[in-house]
């Protein structure tokens, strides 16, 4: 089964083509951060003006990149949600169309569990397991039944644990995309520095939630009341204190996940999955068994998108071509 896969929630505009749910023939991305860099951050209209302008090319490259013709896919599938509703309004769109045109089934992708199935791209994973997605936009830890069946465990009850890399490297200059620049900064950096707060929820509803408020705003307009005697107040000090004490409270809340859970089966998803001190955090719990994708699959991409869209669609969850797009998904604790 050849599936054709379209992703446009954020700023990357991808076509990808996978085959049986799990062999990439061939994929391309459209990267906007030119377009976005001088404003520190995604601005919604002009990335779905980007889309608008790049699907179509993006997609034609993806066909020939793959060495098939639009006649061979089998199923064409497409992220409706979550993400900012302009993006998605232009992939959705394309893909609606391109169904049409073909004649063939449309399947409507979560974005949530296409991040955590991207990581079976690179080998096979037994359920359950525990799921890490931690982006920009979201930061969980949820246990997978299979891959449609989530319970959420512990998520941010404020920002996201990517928003959080973002508005500290938008704050104090340190480049764009500001997750990458505060990890390329900390490893030059002195990560004992700064002690910063790690977020403190009180009860025991909160064990395994998160809250980036208070560290986002400690690294901020609050950093020279953290910085320890005799230690140098510099940006690679900062950034490396501060990645420290980030990446340390999901790895708390892992931790005591799997303690809770006794499931030591783990996929990892999402843009700060690329994150240097995340990877080797997590590849020194032996005890586990981690499936992480590789860095060209952490970001947002469209090859996740096609290869959970084999499962969408050998499970007969297809959709109309009226299938509306939507910026949130189900609330928080809920099950997807």
């Amino acid at each position: 089964m050849i599936v054709l896969g379209v992703e446009s929630s954020c700023d990357e505009c991808a076509v990808a083509v996978v085959k049986d749910g799990s062999e990439l023939l061939g994929q391309v991305v459209h990267s906007q951060i030119e377009e976005h860099e001088q404003y520190r951050g995604v601005v919604p209209e002009i990335a779905s003006r980007q889309h608008t302008q790049h699907i179509l090319p993006v997609y034609r490259q993806a066909i020939r990149e793959s060495g098939i013709t639009a006649a061979d896919i089998d199923i064409v599938a497409v992220t409706t949600h979550p993400g900012l509703s302009g993006s998605l309004l232009v992939g959705t769109t394309f893909a609606k169309g391109l169904a049409l045109g073909l004649d063939r089934p449309l399947v409507s992708v979560n974005h949530i569990l296409a991040h955590l199935y991207a990581p079976r791209l690179s080998g096979p994973v037994d359920w359950p397991c525990l799921g890490l997605l931690v982006s920009g936009g979201h930061t969980m830890i949820v246990r997978m039944d299979d891959w449609q069946t989530l319970t959420v465990l512990g998520a941010t009850v404020d920002d996201a644990c990517g928003e959080a890399f973002d508005k500290v490297a938008r704050y104090h200059g340190f480049g764009y995309p500001g997750g990458k620049a505060v990890d390329a900064l900390a490893s030059g950096g002195d990560e004992t520095a700064y002690e910063f707060p790690g977020s403190s929820l009180k009860g025991d509803s909160h064990d395994l939630d998160l809250s980036y408020s208070g560290i986002k705003t400690a690294v901020t307009v609050q950093a020279s009341r953290f910085l320890r005697p005799g230690k140098e107040a510099s940006a690679e000090n900062l950034a490396a204190s501060f990645q420290r004490v980030a990446i340390g409270m999901i790895m708390k809340r892992l931790d005591r996940a799997v303690q809770q859970t006794g499931i030591h089966r783990l996929v990892v998803g999402g843009g700060v999955a690329a994150n240097s001190r995340l990877r080797r955090e997590l590849a020194a719990r032996t005890h586990l068994q981690l499936a992480i994708p590789p860095l060209s699959l952490c970001t947002d991409n469209a090859a996740m998108v096609a290869a959970i869209g084999y499962e969408y669609a050998i499970s007969g969850r297809f959709v109309n071509l009226d299938v509306p797009v939507g910026a949130r998904v189900a609330g928080y604790k809920a099950a997807y």
